[in-house]
Order: C-alpha cells, then structure tokens, then sequence
C-alpha cells in the first residue's frame, strides 16, 4: 500500500490544506504545535474512522480534540491511496451528525460500497489495533527506563499470544466454554422458537416483496414526471414566445400613442369630430349667399350715403326725410356687411383650425398630412388595425394568464410526481433492505433447521467444542513458538542493521526477558540506555510489521517523532539503514531538520514538505 495525497478540509488547526506523497522516504517538518500530530492523526482517521465517545469520554477524546478550529461545520477531507495497483480516494465526513464514507476506485472510474470487505482489501487485512502496534512507530515519549521496559514486555506478550496483535486466544477459549453452556442449557428451545418467528417473518417479508405493484408504479410516475416536464418546457416557449408578440405589440400601440382599445376609440372619435367641424366651417366659407348678401350691404351702405349726401347738398330742409332714410340704409347696409364678413372669417378660422389638428394626426398616423376624404379613410383603416390589435391583446393576455395557470399546474403535477417517486425510491430502498434481512433469516433458518436436526447430537457437539479448546491450546503454544523463532531471528537482523552492529542479536527467553548480544556477552534489556532502548523498540515494530505483512504489498511506515530520543550518530545510523533496507514508502513526521539534512547528506532520495 502506499499513500499519494491528502486533502483536509477541516481538522483540528489545518485547514483546506492538500499534502502529496512521493515514493520512499518524505520528511513532513514543522515547529511544535505545527500540526504534525494532527496530520498523523487524520491519517489513521481516514484508514480507520473516528468515533466520538460517550459521556465524560467524549471530552478528551481524539474526536472532540481534532475538530476544526475554524469552521466547524466542516469536519472532513480525503486520502488517495495505491492498492494492488489500483488508486482509491477515500472520503470522509466525521461530524456524528452528518457522517459519510465514500470510497473512489480512480482506477475504474466508479463509486464502490464501502463495505467492510472492500476495507479489508484496501488495507490488506490491516486493522487499526495493528496499525497502531506496527506500521505506526512513534517513540516511547516521556516512559522512565523501567517503563519503557514494561512496555516492550507487554507488546512482546501480545506479539506472542496473538501473533497479529487481533486474535485473543484467552477470549477464543471463554467464547467456546460459553458456547458449551449455551448448548447444554438452551439452545434447542431458543432454536425451535426463533425458527419458527423467522418463518412467519420470511412468509410476510416474501409477500410484500414479490408484488409487482411498486416496479409499475414508479416507472409510471416516472414516465409521467418525463412527459409533464416536456409539456412544461413547450407551454413556456410558447408562453416567452407569446409575451415577445405581446411586447412587441404594445410598443406598436406606445408608438401610436395608445394604450388600449379605448385611447384608439377617442383618437378616432376626436378626428372624426374635427373632420366635422372642418367639413361644415369649410362648407360655410363656399356659401355665395352671404358673399353676395355682404357685398350688397355695402353697395346699400354706398347708395345711401350717396344719396343722403346729394339730396342734403341740395336742400337739407326739404329732403330731410329722404336724407334720414338715406342714412339709415346706409348704415343698416354698412352693419350688414360686416356681420357677414366677421362671420365668414371666424368660419375660415375654425376651419384652419381643425385643419390644423387633423393634419397633426395623419400625419403622425398616416406620414402625409393632407386633409381630404381619402386621407379620412385611409386614417379610419388605421384606427381599425388599432382597434383589431388591441383586441389581440386583449386575447394575448388572456393567453399569457391560462399559460401561467397551465404551467403552475404542470409544475404541480410534476412535483406531485417527484413527491411520488421520491416514496417510491424510499419504498424501493426499503424493500432492498428487507430483502437483505430476508436473505440473512432464510440464512439464519437454515442453520437453525440444521441445529434442529441434530437436536440429538448435543454431546457430540460439546464434545467437539472440547476438541476445539484442546486445539486452540496447542494452537497458542505453536504460535508462542513460531512467532519466537521468527521475532528473535528477525528483530535480531534489524536491530543489528539499526544499531550499526553494536548489538548483533537479540534473545527472548521463555518468560518474555528481553537480552540484547554483544561479541562479548549478554546485555539485560534493562541496562542498555533510553535511546537503545527506543531502538529495540523500532525494530521489534518492524519485525511485526513484516510478519504480517508477509509476502504483500508492503506498507508504509509512518514514524511521528520517532527519533527525538537519537544523537547524531544513531540517527544517521538508523536512517542510512532504513533507507537501505525498507523498500516501501516512509512517512517521517519531525519538529528537527536534522533528518533532512542526514538524508542530503547519504545522498538519500527523499521528499521535504513543510508544514
């Protein structure tokens, strides 16, 4: 397995930060309270999960202690990873309110069920107990001597009774006793009881599953959600289409001045007043009556002057009636004239002015301002399409309103369908799970109708559950002693190789004592130094990590302020053999340069990523 990238949303102080991976050894470097610990701790996160505790557990807990220090809402990130060859992205959501996995085959280009098997296969069999005793290398901190000492004691004794750090021989062996109990006390009772209810359980789960109701109805809401959409997507079309008619409309109204069927009513009924007026006042001006009336006012207004004029010459006294008649004709005729005239030109005026008005309104309808007749139609033919559009309008609008009626029912409908397949989707999933439990009761009774039938056979199974203690005895004292020989032949080699030859081997005798070899004698463990001490530790980590991984891939080790208890000499001792003699990749998590600078110096290929 070897890790390629991170990317951490939110956890503990780090965020929205993205770190690679390279091939063999990269030296992750930062000051104290850098984040490297959160780093490791992510690490081991996105492999494992992390849960919160319960209760007053849930207050120092890893959980509580790395949740994001900045928004805390976002409680996630993911690794990319190489397995066998392949490249998964795991994803991971920690909140406990909205938690989620999701594993990415890159590879494939597919989303695969995060199920525990595809997290064994990843992991290779890995578990986070034994990532934590392998894998995992951190040094033994703040231990005094005689604690480190009790430490390596207690992971020898795992290592031995265990043989991957998983498996509880003691626990197996109350397990089978417990099983032995059970069959002897209550088993066929149990048995015949919960074979029966998983029955009547199957029988119902069966019928509700084998309707084929639910498989027509949802495909039916579908289809219908298929073709409501389509119609909604047509009706708004014609709808936007509609409106881009209408707007165009009104503008062809707001250029004419109009606003509805009635403006277009009153422009047509005031023109058509005007072209009354006009026509009578013009018809009034071409009347020869009061022309000829007005100029034989004057000629009488002229005669009777003349008249009086002549017969006052000649005796004023004598022709004083005649020359009073004379006058008066003259006078009436003068009045005459010019009532006739002030009449005659106040038609001519009203006549201007309504010429004027309509002249204003062809020509703004018609472009020609010319009054006539034909002009008159022509405008009346105008005011009709005015009067046909606003009817359209009119219609339009109406139109506009039924399709918004129309698609806010569709919309309806289809959310009415989404609603339906939304239930059915969540029924399916149901029926899913039932089908999952059917086939882990039908699982269940068939084991059960087995135990049922060997009802009689109860000794002879107690008497195998006493065999299987036996083995699991002999099982134990084989794997105490195969794992001996292999740790002491193998920690030997490393703790030689990681130790630059000070200590040639080590031993382990029957009661878990630890002696390092000298060429000259045997060292207790207990008197070799804190940093030796640390080194036996690394390389008995090391012997465990490749026994379990045997001939697999081999996993990368992750050393998180491993060497802070090394001087100089050791530490380029260790990492000159490490480098050397580990071919898989390496994570070193150090608050010192000194390791990047002993790498450079070894000539070693490594990464350097600060933090």
């Amino acid at each position: 397995m070897k890790l390629l990238e991170l990317h951490i949303n939110g956890f503990g102080k780090i965020h929205d930060r993205t770190i690679s991976f390279s091939d063999g050894i990269n030296v992750i470097y930062g000051r104290n309270e850098a984040g490297k610990s959160t780093l490791h701790t992510f690490i081991r996160g996105m492999l494992f999960g992390m849960e919160r505790g319960r209760g007053r557990a849930a207050r120092n807990d890893l959980y509580s202690k790395y949740e994001p220090w900045e928004n805390s809402g976002t409680y996630e990130g993911w690794l990319r990873l190489e397995q066998g060859g392949v490249v998964y992205r795991i994803e991971r959501r920690f909140r406990k309110d909205d938690r989620y996995l999701r594993i990415i085959n890159e590879t494939q280009g597919r989303e695969e069920e995060p199920t525990r098997a595809l997290m064994d296969r990843i992991l290779g069999g890995l578990n986070e107990t034994t990532y934590n005793n392998t894998i995992s290398i951190s040094q033994l901190k703040s231990a005094t001597e005689d604690g480190m000492v009790g430490e390596l004691k207690n992971y020898i004794a795992n290592m031995n009774t265990t043989g991957n750090i998983s498996l509880n021989i003691t626990k197996a062996t109350a397990f089978l006793k417990n099983q032995k109990r059970s069959l002897e006390a209550n088993l066929v009772l149990d048995a015949s009881r919960e074979y029966t209810a998983l029955l009547a359980e199957i029988r119902s789960v069966d019928a509700e599953i084998s309707s084929p109701q639910y498989e027509n109805q949802l495909a039916a809401y579908q289809r219908t959600r298929s073709q409501v959409k389509g119609i909604i997507e047509n009706t708004q079309a014609e709808r936007e289409a509609l409106a881009e008619k209408v707007k165009k409309s009104r503008q062809v109204l707001a250029d004419g001045q109009f606003t509805d069927r009635s403006s277009v009513a009153a422009c047509e009924e005031k023109a058509r007043s005007l072209y009354d007026s006009f026509c009578t006042a013009e018809r009034e001006c071409k009347k020869r009556s009061r022309k000829l009336l007005a100029g034989a006012g004057i000629f009488l207004a002229v005669c009777g002057a003349l008249m009086a004029g002549y017969l006052g010459i000649t005796d004023l006294s004598r022709f004083l009636p005649f020359v009073i008649a004379g006058g008066g004709g003259a006078i009436m005729g003068l009045v005459l004239a010019i009532v006739l005239t002030a009449r005659g030109k106040r038609f001519d005026r009203k006549m201007e002015e309504a010429r004027a008005q309509l002249s204003e309104l062809l020509a703004r309808h018609l472009g020609d301002g010319t009054v006539s007749s034909e002009a008159m139609d022509a405008f009346y033919g105008r005011m009709a399409e005015f009067s046909k559009l606003c009817d359209m309008l009119d219609q339009s609008e109406h139109a506009l309103d039924k399709y918004t009626e129309d698609i806010s029912s569709l919309q309806e409908k289809q959310n009415n369908c989404s609603e339906m397949i939304e239930k059915q989707q969540r029924t399916q999933w149901e029926l899913e799970k039932k089908l999952e439990h059917l086939n882990a009761c039908r699982t269940r009774a068939a084991a059960l109708k087995r135990v049922l039938a060997e009802n009689d056979r109860v000794r002879e199974e107690i008497l195998a559950i006493e065999m299987a203690q036996e083995t699991m005895t002999e099982l134990s004292s084989s794997i105490r002693d195969s794992f001996g020989l292999y740790l002491n032949k193998e920690a030997s080699r490393l703790v030689s190789g990681i130790t630059g030859g000070i200590y040639d081997s080590m031993s382990i005798d029957e009661n878990l004592n630890v002696f390092l070899n000298t060429k000259s004698r045997l060292v207790p463990l207990e008197s070799i130094s804190s940093g030796a001490m640390d080194q036996v530790y690394l390389a008995l980590r090391l012997a465990a990590a490749r026994l379990l991984q045997g001939d697999g891939e081999l996993f990368p080790l992750i050393f998180d302020d491993s060497f802070t208890l090394y001087d100089d000499d050791r530490l380029r001792t260790a990492l000159k053999w490490l480098s050397a003699a580990y071919d898989g990749q390496m994570i070193i998590f150090t608050c010192h340069r000194r390791e990047a600078q002993m790498l450079r110096a070894l000539q070693a290929e490594f990464q350097m990523v600060e933090i």
